[in-house]
């Protein structure tokens, strides 16, 4: 343990910042691609609703489109009135910014990278999933009304309807 403040700082620049850290490819580099239709975003949300409803969770649960355009939203009999803009913040900033809302919510909660905040359109919540089809983004769906883990595990529920594993090829 330093025992004074020069031996602090000495520390402090020893230890090395993770942010400096340079990746050699851009993270979620998914790109845009045409938006989800209508009959997709309703597809979305009818099997979202069905494990919503399974586990009997009072959702709300919106669609995005590539361009973070509400297409669709579903509110569940009884779900919270504060939840359907939180839905919608959630399915629009994971089509937007191309990742879970998840990523937000960890690198605030878990790495202190509080500066995530000060981004427009930013929400630190499980439960938005961009949603990706034939490697293009056409949308992403966010739900609310639980907890962020009951949030999630709905938009899962949700997003494998379009979100199917692609076969690698050599």
């Amino acid at each position: 343990m330093p025992s004074s403040s020069t031996e602090i700082a000495v520390e402090e620049r020893l230890t090395p910042n993770p942010l400096d850290f340079v990746p050699d490819e851009i993270p979620f580099d998914v790109p845009y691609g045409p938006p989800i239709s209508l009959d997709r975003a309703q597809a979305v949300l009818h099997a979202a609703v069905a494990e919503a409803r399974k586990r009997n969770w009072k959702m709300n649960l919106a669609v995005a489109d590539s361009g973070g355009n509400l297409v669709a939203f579903q509110r569940m009999d009884g779900a919270m009135l504060a939840s359907i803009q939180i839905a919608e913040h959630k399915a629009r900033a994971a089509a937007t910014f191309r990742r879970p809302t998840k990523v937000f919510e960890d690198g605030i909660q878990l790495m202190h990278l509080n500066y995530l905040l000060a981004f427009d359109g930013v929400i630190a919540s499980r439960g938005g999933i961009p949603l990706v089809d034939g490697g293009v983004i056409i949308g992403a769906i966010g739900c609310s009304g639980g907890t962020d883990s009951q949030d999630e595990i709905v938009s899962e529920a949700g997003a494998t309807i379009v979100n199917k594993p692609h076969a690698k090829t050599n």
